[in-house]
């Protein structure tokens, strides 16, 4: 299953709705969220800089991140930026494609 690292950073409605739930009510509402769409929480993490959260999350394809992300975006709560994670055993198999890219002006 793909696994992408989410990050999300709340807008002050939802820092106020955080506040209201406390963090794991928050994190317990991603895991259904996460589960309804057949996927699983790998980690889950407040932290204090440019997001407010970090999540390691297993879905099933883009689809389904597509659709976890605009639901998420549209509520107007939080923004999220999600990064497909790639395994070192899929890059093991990237170096050994052949892909013929020619730079720009060569």
């Amino acid at each position: 299953m793909p696994k992408y690292l989410v990050q999300g950073s709340y807008t002050k409605e939802g820092l106020s709705g955080l506040i209201k739930e406390g963090g794991t009510g928050r994190r317990e509402y991603v895991e259904n969220l996460v589960d309804e769409i057949g996927g699983s929480i790998e980690a889950f993490y407040f932290a204090f800089g440019d997001s407010d959260l970090y999540a390691v999350v297993d879905l099933p394809d883009d689809v389904s991140a597509t659709a976890a992300s605009l639901a998420i975006g549209a509520s107007g709560a939080a923004s999220i930026k999600t990064t497909v994670l790639v395994t070192p055993e899929t890059v093991d198999e990237a170096v050994k494609m052949s892909v013929g890219y020619q730079p720009p002006g060569s």
